[in-house]
């Protein structure tokens, strides 16, 4: 399960459609609905959260906006209500350890995208996180 602290516009299609089912995946195991998945490390700062389930909600939901402005065709039903929630704070060496992953999969898949991205230096997060000074998160694989 990778749920990028990255913006969904950095995505190609593959990752973006990937992105989209894993949030789906996370927010069913915020609900108690699925066993599988409840320890996994990338949902530590989901479950930190005050209202976890609001915040996969808005995570979702910023998902949904990249899709619609793409013309792919995500079902908004299946996010559940959307309400402002506090951000989650993400550090700058998660993002710049993401952005690394995520240009090297672009590299494999899809080298248009990754020759459009590869020189961006300051990359944007999702709209749900705020970026502070740090390390790489200590969820992360190293």
């Amino acid at each position: 399960m990778r749920l990028w602290s990255l913006h969904p516009g950095y995505l190609d299609a593959q990752g973006l459609v990937a992105l989209w089912r894993e949030g789906l995946l996370a927010r069913a195991v915020l609900r108690g609905e699925t066993r599988g998945y409840r320890h996994h490390p990338q949902l530590e700062r989901f479950t930190a959260h005050a209202q976890p389930r609001l915040a996969i909600n808005a995570y979702l939901a910023g998902v949904h906006a990249e899709a619609v402005a793409r013309g792919y065709a995500f079902d908004r039903a299946k996010i559940g209500p959307v309400k402002s929630v506090e951000p989650i704070v993400v550090t700058a060496g998660q993002i710049h350890h993401e952005w690394r992953h995520l240009l090297a999969k672009l590299a494999a898949r899809s080298p248009a995208l990754f020759e459009q991205w590869r020189l961006l230096e300051r990359p944007a997060c999702h709209p749900l996180f705020r970026q502070c000074p740090g390390p790489v998160a200590s969820w992360e694989r190293a």
